[in-house]
């Protein structure tokens, strides 16, 4: 697969996408309107995973762009995912990006590519230059926490869909993510995460109070080691874009101001 890798906004954009300081007005209540581009977890399945979140950004004025990743390609990983989400971001303006889980990565990398207004990390993997999602497990203490917090909150240690994604979601939401759980190839956890700081990006997190893949307190320990930032939690699980919508859309337009 040819993408376009570390693409630069440039004066040269096409002016199919190119938006003037006018056309980027909402004629209804004279406020701006924002680009959101959303980028999946493992599986790379964007469009039905941010549908509730992207229905209520529309609604409230403004523009959402859903990337969908190749997750199940055996020749596709981080340098594809980061040029997909790059190119997404170079057909917006300034726009803020909002990463889930395993898409910290791919979404950090693409920030190093084309200027954004902001990261928003979601439930997300915050990587360290270099590191690979396989050894990011290890490096974090990903599993403990999550095994140590199954102990505490009484349900099962041992990682399964439903325990661990599901148990927050309407029986809806739930079937459609059984009927279509999305497939992550392996050729992504070898591959480093090629930045080589943080990006110059303001960066901020939103957290699921009821994640139980990504607890509470080890991602709050993470971003605050990481990169100091303190999270705003909100109610959810990992799938918190399923889970809680209007809270996660709240925050998103706040952001937005």
């Amino acid at each position: 697969m040819k993408v376009l890798l570390r693409r630069r906004r440039s004066a040269q954009v096409s002016a199919t996408f190119s938006r003037s300081l006018d056309a980027r007005l909402a004629d209804s209540n004279n406020r701006f309107v924002t680009d959101f581009v959303l980028v999946p977890g493992a599986g790379g399945i964007a469009t039905p995973y941010w549908r509730l979140v992207t229905a209520q950004l529309q609604r409230a004025g403004h523009r959402a762009v859903p990337v969908d990743l190749p997750g199940g390609a055996l020749d596709a990983g981080l340098p594809e995912y980061s040029g997909l989400i790059a190119n997404a971001m170079d057909n917006c303006e300034e726009p803020i990006v909002v990463a889930q889980s395993l898409g910290g990565f791919s979404a950090v990398m693409a920030c190093e590519q084309v200027r954004a207004r902001q990261l928003v990390l979601t439930n997300a993997m915050v990587p360290l230059p270099g590191e690979t999602p396989g050894s990011w497990w290890e490096a974090t203490g990903a599993v403990e926490a999550r095994v140590a917090a199954a102990q505490v909150g009484g349900y099962d240690a041992n990682f399964d869909l439903t325990t661990y994604f599901l148990h927050d979601l309407s029986a809806t939401d739930a079937a459609a993510v059984l009927a279509n759980p999305g497939y992550e190839a392996d050729i992504v956890f070898g591959q480093p995460c090629d930045i080589k700081s943080w990006p110059d990006v303001p960066t901020s997190a939103v957290v699921g109070r009821d994640d139980r893949f990504f607890p509470l307190a080890f991602q709050r320990q993470l971003l605050r080691e990481r990169l100091g930032v303190s999270p705003t939690v909100i109610a959810g699980g990992h799938l918190v874009a399923l889970a809680n919508p209007g809270g996660l859309s709240e925050v998103l337009l706040s952001i937005a101001g």
